[in-house]
C-alpha cells in the first residue's frame, strides 16, 4: 500500500488519484477557515510559491471535526481561502480525519505515522517523492518552521 494508492473528492465531487501526485514532494494539511492556526495559509501560500516550480505540492482538506471551524460548504471555503488568504493550492472536498468516517487517506496517513488521532486542523504530513511519509507535524508546527525539511528533500 502506497499514498499513490488513495483517491480522494475534488470541491466539485470528482474523484483524484493521488497518482497523479507521484513523484512530487507533498504537504497533505487538514484546514479550517475559522481556527486559532487559520493564518497558517499564509505560510502554506508562501512555500507553495517558493518551491511549487521544484515539484512541491499542497493538498489542503478542509476539516470541521474540530468545534465547527470550518462550517462552510466546500464553495464558501475556497471562497474564503482565496480571497482573504490568495491561496492557489489544490483544495480538495471537506473530509473527517478521526473516527469511523475518516477518509481512508487519513487512515493511512495515521496508521503509518504511530496511530495517533489528528489532534487538530492544521496537521501536517510531509511526503517525499517516492510516496514516503516523512514526517507528521503538529499544528503548533508552522509552515515555516517545516520548509527547511522541504528543501532538504526537494
Amino acid at each position: 500500500m502506497s499514498i499513490y494508492d488513495f483517491s480522494v473528492l475534488s470541491q466539485k465531487g470528482e474523484e483524484v488519484s493521488l497518482g497523479d501526485f507521484e513523484g512530487k514532494v507533498l504537504l497533505i494539511v487538514n484546514t479550517a477557515t475559522h481556527c486559532g492556526f487559520t493564518p497558517q495559509y499564509d505560510g502554506l501560500e508562501a512555500l507553495y510559491k517558493k518551491y511549487r516550480e521544484q515539484g512541491f505540492e499542497i493538498l489542503d482538506f478542509p476539516c470541521n471535526q474540530f468545534a465547527f471551524q470550518a462550517r462552510e460548504s466546500d464553495e464558501g471555503i475556497n471562497k474564503i481561502c482565496s480571497l482573504k488568504f490568495g491561496t492557489t493550492f489544490t483544495r480538495f472536498k471537506k473530509i473527517k480525519v478521526n473516527g469511523s468516517d475518516a477518509i481512508p487517506l487519513y487512515k493511512y496517513l495515521k496508521e503509518q505515522t504511530g496511530g495517533e488521532r489528528i489532534k487538530w486542523n492544521f496537521t501536517k504530513f510531509l511526503i517525499d517523492r517516492e510516496g514516503n511519509i516523512v514526517e507528521r507535524f503538529a499544528p503548533t508546527v508552522t509552515p515555516e518552521m517545516v520548509e527547511e525539511k522541504i528543501a532538504a528533500i526537494l
